[in-house]
């Protein structure tokens, strides 16, 4: 429990976040001892004349990535059953467990620039997530991270899942955890 309350006090604080409440229920019986289910929400404001929803992205804007830490929750159950293929397992397992990128330092930078038309955060469904930013752009991506470029994490996968690349960019993020779309091309987060 300690380790999980302090997971959350350390992305909040990177988040730049208060943590003002909290609740924990245990339910013996449905859970075997030393098994947890974590659930949680944030709340927030925003005002109008800085709500992304998409209106401002315009044709010709640039589609920027911004690297993950690891596939974050993406593809996990896959990726958890992809474990026994290989000799390393605890180092797969230990890269499977890397926590999610909070990007609010870098996304509140950027948008402190005026450089932020719309954002996709690449979760489940990959890098398919770009299209909802708009209905009215159409997206072209030209360019994407190689395995070299990326945490090891998507190499394994690749050579462990036998799933060819689209379905691989369709599952993971591929080191891709959050898009930027933006008026001009901006240097790497």
């Amino acid at each position: 429990a300690e380790q999980v309350i302090d997971g959350i006090v350390e992305g909040c604080r990177q988040a730049q976040l208060a943590l003002i409440g909290g609740e924990t229920a245990e339910m013996p019986g449905m859970y075997t001892p030393g098994k947890y289910d974590l659930a949680g929400f944030a709340v927030g404001e925003v005002f109008r004349n800085t709500l992304l929803d998409g209106s401002r992205i315009k044709p010709g804007d640039a589609l920027v990535g911004i690297a993950s830490s690891g596939i974050h929750s993406n593809g996990l159950s896959l990726a958890r059953r992809l474990e026994h293929l290989g000799t390393d397992d605890n180092e797969y397992l230990n890269e499977l467990l890397e926590p999610t990128k909070i990007y609010t330092k870098e996304i509140t930078r950027l948008q402190n620039q005026g450089l932020v038309h719309g954002l996709a955060h690449i979760t489940g469904g990959g890098l398919t997530n770009v299209s909802r930013m708009s209905k009215t752009v159409n997206y072209v991506i030209d360019s994407f991270p190689t395995l070299n470029e990326v945490a090891p994490i998507f190499s394994k996968l690749t050579s462990r899942s036998g799933l060819g690349s689209k379905e691989l960019f369709r599952t993971f993020n591929m080191g891709v955890g959050m898009v930027v779309a933006t008026p001009e091309p901006i240097q790497a987060c």
